[in-house]
């Protein structure tokens, strides 16, 4: 015999027995509220992130701190989001993007200008909801990327997974290959400790604003470019 919640008032319904049990009012008051809360607050989206109706704040899946996943917050994927959105918006044609290991401003990017053309290179495959928009990517293999990609892209962003000279030398290559012959445009999250390593590698400067994780991280990080992005981004600090 099987009791039948509504949803929508957690209400109990009779499904088929007269001698159905009855929960107490304070038992119907808690699944109420559990009800309320995973029904609505979170409005469930197509690609699995979720969007509160108040905050409209995407909800990525759970960091995965063995893959050195944190995600960033709200206002650090924002700001990163309108600075892509506005270099795609100044170019007389429309350029592709790739998020190197940045699965939130993906995911940001494309609930705030969805119809951006971004491709998201990641190591955890349950990003592969994206469907065509995702690719598998492996930093240890940096050139092992369908050469369809190959100089494809005019806009760059990544975050590599960890704070390593070989990590930031092997995601440098990728970004070689990646990236369109003529001008392109990169940008940088990573640990202040590469400050020296981004400018040596990828000719980068660092910007005034600084990126924040929801997790709270101990190390600083910074967000580097190869552009000067006037006054967005808190400008390029320039060393005195």
């Amino acid at each position: 015999m099987d009791a039948v919640i509504d949803q929508n008032t957690g209400a109990v319904a009779d499904a088929g027995d007269d001698d159905t049990p009855m929960l107490s009012s304070h038992t119907l008051a808690a699944l109420k509220e559990f009800l309320s809360e995973q029904n609505g607050l979170l409005v469930a989206n197509n690609d699995g992130a979720t969007v509160a109706e108040d905050e409209k704040e995407v909800a990525l899946v759970t960091e995965d701190w063995r893959l050195s996943q944190f995600w960033y917050d709200r206002e650090t994927a924002e700001t990163v989001a309108r600075e892509v959105n506005a270099l795609y918006t100044s170019m007389d044609s429309p350029p592709s993007i790739a998020c190197i290991a940045c699965p939130t401003l993906y995911v940001y990017l494309k609930k705030l200008h969805h119809d951006l053309p971004v491709q998201l290179l990641e190591y955890d495959n349950r990003f592969k909801q994206y469907g065509n928009e995702f690719t598998f990517y492996d930093y240890n293999q940096p050139l092992e990327l369908p050469s369809t990609m190959k100089h494809s892209f005019r806009i760059i962003i990544a975050d590599p997974p960890y704070l390593s000279k070989e990590c930031l030398e092997k995601v440098s290559e990728t970004i070689g290959f990646l990236k369109q012959p003529g001008e392109s445009f990169l940008l940088l999250l990573t640990g202040a400790v590469q400050h020296e390593r981004a400018g040596e590698l990828l000719g980068l400067q660092p910007c005034g604003f600084r990126p924040q994780h929801s997790s709270k991280l101990g190390n600083e990080f910074r967000l580097f470019t190869n552009y000067d992005p006037g006054l967005r981004l808190g400008g390029w600090e320039h060393e005195e």
